[in-house]
């Protein structure tokens, strides 16, 4: 069973959540997973302004999704951090170019899920997730979330990402916070969730 987690990061945090995400969905026997990362659209300049051009280098040699290789993909997870409620405009440009797939309804019946950061606690990701949904709904895809077992779900006590709808993580109002070891755990759970239903799903 073939797996892509499709990421776009601009400081790391979805990337590293990517990571996890890729790691769990590995742990399930007979699936081949790869990570992949979208094109940038902001220019150097602007990055290295933002501080976010040394950042991108950690994961500079991760390749770049093109729209084609969905076709192959039985799972697509796709990360994407927050932007006033919705996802970054990289990951929506990658998104905008799927018309001819949505045409000939190869991605009808995959499965898809979604997971992100953002700033703090109330700065939109449940928006971002819920409206990331209803692109895969678009598309004819069957959406799967983080398990309501998941211990990462149900943090009272503490700054933590982390919903139904996908893993996300709080990266703080300057990016200095990292995901912790329960936002990781839970994009891990996500991972490995998708792939065990999937497998069902598309057991060959």
């Amino acid at each position: 069973m073939n797996v892509q987690v499709i990421f776009y990061s601009m400081y790391g945090h979805v990337w590293q959540m990517a990571e996890a995400v890729a790691a769990g969905a590995g742990e399930v026997q007979g699936t081949k997973v790869s990570l992949w990362q979208v094109e940038e659209l902001v220019s150097e300049e602007s990055l290295a302004d933002s501080g976010a051009l040394e950042a991108r280098s950690r994961f500079a040699h991760i390749p770049v999704a093109q729209v084609a290789q969905l076709e192959e993909a039985d799972v697509i997870l796709f990360g994407a951090p927050t932007r006033y409620g919705m996802m970054a405009a990289q990951m929506k440009q990658f998104i905008d170019q799927t018309g001819g797939l949505w045409a000939r309804g190869v991605l009808v019946g995959k499965l898809g899920g979604v997971f992100g950061s953002t700033n703090s606690q109330h700065c939109g990701h449940e928006a971002t997730l819920l409206s990331f949904h209803t692109v895969l709904f678009g598309l004819g895809m069957v959406v799967v979330g983080v398990p309501p077992t998941a211990p990462g779900l149900h943090v009272g006590d503490a700054i933590s990402g982390g919903t139904p709808y996908g893993a996300t993580t709080i990266a703080g109002s300057d990016g200095s916070r990292q995901p912790s070891p329960i936002e990781l755990e839970t994009a891990r759970l996500q991972g490995r969730h998708a792939a065990m239903i999937g497998m069902r799903l598309f057991a060959r």
